[in-house]
C-alpha cells in the first residue's frame, strides 16, 4: 500500500513484511508521478540516499 504527499512529491510503500520504504514521485513506472493512498503496488527495492533503501519502479496492482 502506497501513501502520497502530492504537495512533496514523495510517499512511502509498506511491504507484506511491513518494511516501509521511501519513493519520490518520478519512481513511479507509468510516468504520472503520483500515486493515490491506499493504493496496493509493486515496487523494487532499492539503495538510496543517505544508505537508506528505496522504493522504484512502483505499479498499480489492478482486479483481475
Amino acid at each position: 500500500m502506497a501513501a502520497f504527499d502530492d504537495a512533496r512529491g514523495w510517499g512511502t510503500v509498506r511491504g507484506e513484511d511491513g518494511e516501509e520504504l521511501f519513493f519520490h514521485c518520478t519512481a513511479v513506472a507509468d510516468g504520472s508521478r503520483r500515486i493515490a493512498a491506499a493504493t496496493p503496488v509493486t515496487y523494487r527495492r532499492v539503495p538510496g540516499h543517505l544508505g537508506q533503501w528505496e522504493a522504484t519502479d512502483l505499479e498499480r496492482l489492478t482486479a483481475d
